[in-house]
């Protein structure tokens, strides 16, 4: 048994917060909302996919902002990435201590930790 590939990543939203969250990964990070079964359609939140990763918000009642766990995404510029997010008023906080790449976290728009990486060159 090999593992292929990660499919997606889920991050958590309070109720009624598909508006935000399109406007942060559609909007901000340019990625394609998904049509959700309809099944699950009817549990609310939005699917979104992009550059090689999927994300699926899901609202719960209870909802916190993720301010520790994050998915990691790897990108091929992360400085236009940074620029991008940082002109559409969302913050970027850089981060040094990761080997062997530049990174930095951001926050969606409810305030769930994110994480981009570029790998070094030599």
């Amino acid at each position: 048994m090999n593992f292929e590939r990660l499919h997606h990543v889920q991050v958590l939203c309070p109720p009624g917060g598909e508006t935000a969250a399109r406007a942060y990964y559609a909007g901000v990070l340019g990625l394609d909302e998904l049509e959700k079964p309809p099944v699950l359609k009817a549990r609310g939140g939005a699917w979104f996919r992009g550059g090689g990763w999927e994300i699926h918000v899901s609202p719960v009642a209870d909802f916190v902002p993720q301010n520790r766990s994050h998915p990691g995404v790897l990108v091929d510029d992360l400085d236009a990435l940074a620029a991008r997010i940082e002109t559409a008023g969302r913050p970027v906080e850089w981060d040094p201590h990761f080997p062997g790449h530049r990174r930095f976290y951001s926050k969606d728009d409810h305030g769930n930790r994110l994480e981009f990486l570029q790998p070094l060159r030599d």
